[in-house]
């Protein structure tokens, strides 16, 4: 038996080790997502993410910037969005937006998502149509990190209100 926090007993056992590691063997990410996915499976379905990568290449053929996501539970997620700065101001970034809202639209996604720091994309995605709908402040330390979203094909005023109705301010 376990005595668990609030005094109540319950039937179990405590797991021998919880250690932190930055080095984790090989297929513990998928174990964790997999019993994650089976728990949630029969309140929304599958998961199914799927990777979604644009790069952007130098003269030699080597990846110097571009988009990195995946797109998941009717959702496209911006991992990662670098330009180089000799290509900044020429459209390469709403490009590779572009591309990636087509290409989740194509995969049946709703709207996308992404993250970034107060002094980074802020004006970037908000020209493109992103409403902010979260703020964790002093991440990193002296900044805040802003989340924003955006309804694809589908009425725009939908993921606005939401972030209206959260208390974001532009």
């Amino acid at each position: 038996m376990i005595r668990l926090g609030d005094g109540r007993l319950r039937t179990g056992t405590i797991p021998s080790a919880l250690v932190p590691s930055d080095a984790p063997p090989d297929g513990m990410f998928q174990a964790i997502y997999a019993a994650l996915d089976a728990c949630s499976r029969p309140l929304i379905g599958a998961a199914q993410p799927r990777l979604l990568a644009i790069p952007i290449r130098d003269d030699t053929g080597v990846v110097a910037g571009g988009l990195w996501g995946c797109t998941s539970l009717g959702w496209l997620h911006i991992q990662m969005l670098f330009v180089p700065a000799p290509l900044r101001g020429l459209g390469i970034g709403s490009a590779l937006i572009a591309s990636a809202e087509a290409e989740a639209i194509r995969r049946g996604c709703r709207g996308a998502h992404v993250d970034t720091f107060s002094f980074q994309a802020v004006g970037f995605y908000q020209k493109l149509g992103f409403s902010r709908f979260g703020t964790l402040d002093d991440c990193p330390p002296g900044h805040q990190r802003l989340f924003f979203c955006k309804t694809l094909a589908v009425a725009p005023t939908e993921c606005v209100s939401r972030a209206v109705v959260a208390g974001a301010t532009d």
